[in-house]
């Protein structure tokens, strides 16, 4: 019986990026390597015969954007409807992993394991993190059961829903706040300790003929993020509205609190069909909505997670 493949699809970041020193772990450019040069450097995986890889771009992660989305949802989706293909693997920058890890969890949901991977030190670094990131990654995507959109980094599986960047230095960069992670790769094995992201297959083939036919020829829906703090003000709000703006997602403080003159701004905005959603700037926890709730809460998702469900609502909406 032919073995199962598992597909590496790379995207640039600081995994694939090159400093002209070796101790230099900041001053490096991202997106150098390409994913044909990162597998060939990890001798376990050059020997590997049931590797296939594709470059699907090269950029540092912080200029991630729709396109590159589209075309990355649209080769994951390609591969994981191969028969051959056991999983997909993508390597990735951290800055906007959560990101890009929420978003193909919604659109694709898929039932075969799509696993981000990345790396907090260049490839040129003296002890970089990325190889055994991605050896950890392999790891994951082949083993018996595995499922869904999952980020492996120092260690540590997160769900998509869960997972943020929380440290802009460290290796173990990333938590899955109250949650918890999924699991822990030790030595090449995976320990799991809760289930694995469930799959909506109808759900997730509409988001995707959504995206497919929005990106031809059409801007996506217009989304952003306001900020609630001390002293904030509408300025913000009444600037985007003004640009025509037909999402914003307010990162509140605490419980999803708004300073008063940012809410009557939101409210205002609200009222003239602008749709809102309240998150919480807090690391943890989630906004707990009460029944004199006059603006919709994100439903536990981070204020850039919660972005693009809007985002990906107002598609859906707009195609009723």
């Amino acid at each position: 019986m032919q073995s199962k493949k598992i597909v590496i699809l790379g995207t640039g970041g600081t995994i694939a990026g090159r400093a002209d020193s070796a101790s230099d772990n900041l001053g490096y450019s991202a997106a150098q390597i390409g994913i044909d040069q990162l597998v060939q450097a990890i001798p376990a995986l050059a020997a590997a015969g049931d590797l296939l890889v594709e470059q699907v771009c090269q950029l540092d992660s912080k200029d991630m954007d729709f396109d590159v989305w589209l075309r990355l949802a649209e080769r994951t989706a390609h591969w994981l409807a191969q028969d051959q293909v056991q999983a997909v693997v993508v390597t990735h920058g951290t800055d906007t992993l959560e990101e890009t890890a929420y978003f193909l969890q919604s659109v694709l949901s898929p039932s075969k394991p799509v696993v981000l991977t990345c790396a907090m030190r260049p490839a040129s670094s003296l002890l970089t993190d990325g190889p055994q990131n991605l050896l950890d990654a392999l790891a994951v995507a082949g083993h018996p059961g595995a499922q869904g959109v999952v980020a492996v980094c120092a260690g540590v599986v997160h769900s998509a829903l869960d997972v943020q960047k929380v440290h802009s230095y460290r290796l173990d960069a990333f938590d899955s706040g109250d949650a918890g992670p999924l699991a822990y790769v030790e030595e090449g094995q995976l320990r799991l300790v809760r289930n694995w992201p469930e799959t909506q297959g109808g759900r997730a083939q509409a988001a995707m003929n959504n995206i497919a036919s929005w990106a031809v020829g059409k801007a996506w829906p217009s989304v952003e993020i306001v900020m609630s703090h001390a002293g904030a003000s509408a300025a913000p709000v009444e600037a985007l509205v003004s640009a025509g703006v037909q999402g914003l997602v307010a990162a509140g403080t605490g419980n999803g609190t708004l300073h008063h003159r940012l809410e009557a701004a939101l409210l205002q905005a609200q009222a003239t069909g602008v749709r809102v959603l309240r998150a919480s700037r807090c690391a943890n926890g989630r906004v707990l909505p009460k029944a004199t709730d006059v603006i919709a809460d994100s439903e536990g998702l981070s204020p850039v997670k919660a972005r693009i469900a809007l985002m990906l609502a107002l598609m859906a909406s707009s195609k009723a």
